[in-house]
């Protein structure tokens, strides 16, 4: 596994109220819904990144006001030229 370092004061984690554990898990998961919202990965890659289920991974996107939906209007109405026939 490759690990990146980044170097934060303690008053970041004490404003924070988190540890370095906590921290870090943080940043990996706000980095991860980021990469999500930009359309770079997908629900289930995000999920397995973050090794949890793509059930938690969804409530996880709402917690932070992330649409589970990455769709634009035009892919939903090919989407439904499809279902109709």
């Amino acid at each position: 596994m490759t690990q990146i370092v980044l170097d934060f004061d303690a008053g970041t984690m004490s404003a924070l109220r988190q540890g370095p554990g906590q921290l870090a898990a943080e940043v990996k998961t706000a980095a991860v819904v980021q990469w999500y919202a930009e359309g770079r990965i997908s629900q289930s890659k995000g999920a397995d990144i973050l090794a949890i289920s793509r059930s938690r991974f969804l409530d996880e996107l709402y917690r932070r006001r992330v649409s589970a939906v990455q769709a634009d209007i035009a892919e939903l109405r090919e989407e439904l030229v499809c279902l109709t026939g």
